[in-house]
């Protein structure tokens, strides 16, 4: 019956087609899967955080702390020079920043006329009676908020001095110009004591009578970024 032979041949000739075509679409399927595997998933950029300490922006040549301190029988005052710190400003607002204040290099002002006399005051002041730079040779500031209040800014950040970090908010302004931003704070106090500096200090010390030095320090920054 050469006929069913025939028909036979025909429908095994057909199933060949259907095996070889669906073989085909398999092995497609698995190559576009393949190369999905191999494509690079894109999505939006992570913000990473910026780290102050690294920014060293701040022109340290002219950028200062400002001191004060006072006694019965009158006053002292000079600067700190920055060792280091950095300034981030984001949208045009201050956001973050970090001051390593020199110990090493304070200086006294007022006694300028007296190089004599403002050189035993400056080595007595680093020494172990007051801010012992030979332990402690650095002090730092470090933002850690900003308010802003118009015209002004409120900054809170740690101020560590010595082996004591305590937070304290400051009044200030920031300004740029000519590509150099400067912060600079209004004058604020801070208890010495607070900070284990102890020299006449009646927090510490009885029957100082008139030989006690006020424990409320007059301190305020001016910083510079690079230009």
């Amino acid at each position: 019956m050469p006929w069913k032979i025939k028909i036979y041949n025909q429908r095994k000739i057909n199933n060949m087609k259907k095996i070889v075509l669906s073989f085909v679409v398999f092995a497609s399927v698995l190559t576009a899967c393949k190369e999905k595997k191999e494509k690079v998933v894109t999505k939006e950029a992570v913000k990473v955080a910026v780290n102050v300490e690294e920014l060293n922006n701040v022109d340290t040549s002219t950028s200062v702390l400002n001191w004060k301190g006072t006694k019965p029988t009158g006053a002292h005052n000079g600067t700190v020079a920055l060792k280091s710190g950095g300034i981030l400003l984001e949208d045009g607002k201050l956001t973050k920043g970090q001051f390593i204040i020199d110990m090493t290099s304070i200086k006294n002002l007022d006694m300028a006329a007296k190089p004599e006399g403002a050189a035993k005051l400056e080595g007595h002041l680093k020494s172990a009676d007051f801010f012992d730079v030979a332990v402690y040779p650095t002090s730092k500031f470090v933002i850690t908020s900003v308010e802003d209040k118009g015209d002004k800014i409120h900054v809170t950040g740690n101020l560590n001095i010595k082996d004591v970090t305590k937070s304290i908010t400051i009044p200030a302004t920031i300004s740029t110009e000519n590509g150099v931003t400067t912060f600079k704070s209004e004058t604020f106090v801070v208890n010495r004591a607070d900070f284990n500096v102890k020299y006449g200090s009646k927090s510490f010390f009885d029957n100082l009578k008139d030989k006690f030095i006020d424990d409320n320090m007059e301190l305020s920054f001016v910083v510079k970024t690079k230009s």
